[in-house]
């Protein structure tokens, strides 16, 4: 095979996406510490101002969904409205079932249990999705590199926000990462970086591009592994 790139990116917790995430997380986490047996299928959407909660839900216990939604927005850092986005103030609406009749026959007792009564076959088969993934050893943590790099370049963003290094950072961001390969498959440099993240609007794209450089790409990506021929998008559009 000869030489090609590859690139994975990722997304820090105020994105989005990873908002929907971890809010649909931290109900199930409220749920399965009060009722270990809570069957949960929780989905959330999000837009500017408004948090919506949905799913089927079957439990004995009670979970005050609105606060669990407005702690992890304000964990995430949207704590104000200049942000686009204020965990105080933002509508959370709920739309929560309990799970469906057909699909809770299917887990409450397996069909082997129900043909033949033998109670060592008794549970069944939630509503279930399949996924797939591989391990490798390009990196220790056995990930193929450019989403290893990708996810620490995030990691690091909701780092130097946080830590407070760079005030004008807003927690919206993401990172992307093309890795070339050589004809042994095998990871020989970083062609490019994308780094998009959310900012105040008095920060330049200078500045924003200089720090972002220094503190954030420099700080994860190896040396070796930039060169002079590596590509750096800061906030490219």
């Amino acid at each position: 095979m000869a030489h090609h790139l590859f690139t994975s990116e990722s997304v820090t917790e105020g994105h989005p996406d990873k908002i929907c995430d971890q809010v649909s997380d931290a109900i199930l986490d409220a749920i399965l510490a009060q009722d270990p047996n809570g069957r949960v299928a929780c989905e959330c959407t999000v837009t500017t101002g408004v948090v919506n909660v949905m799913g089927e839900i079957t439990t004995d216990c009670y979970v005050d969904i609105p606060k669990v939604v407005r702690q992890t927005v304000r964990e995430i850092g949207y704590d104000r409205a200049k942000y686009g986005f204020d965990c105080e103030t933002c509508a959370v609406i709920t739309n929560i079932d309990e799970q469906s009749a057909d699909i809770a026959l299917g887990v409450d007792q397996s069909l082997e249990s129900k043909e033949t009564g033998d109670s060592a076959l008794d549970n069944g088969a939630g509503d279930q999705g399949m996924m797939f993934g591989f391990a490798c050893d390009e990196t220790p943590e056995l990930m193929p590199l450019p989403i290893s790099l990708a996810h620490k370049l995030a990691k690091r963003l909701t780092e130097v926000r946080k830590n407070g290094m760079f005030d004008y950072l807003r927690p919206d961001g993401k990172s992307q990462v093309t890795v070339e390969y050589d004809e042994d498959n095998q990871p020989v440099r970083v062609d490019t970086v994308v780094i998009s993240t959310q900012h105040s609007p008095e920060v330049s794209l200078a500045q924003i591009r200089e720090d972002m450089i220094e503190q954030v790409v420099k700080k994860v990506i190896p040396s070796h592994l930039l060169d002079e021929n590596t590509k750096y998008f800061i906030n490219p559009t």
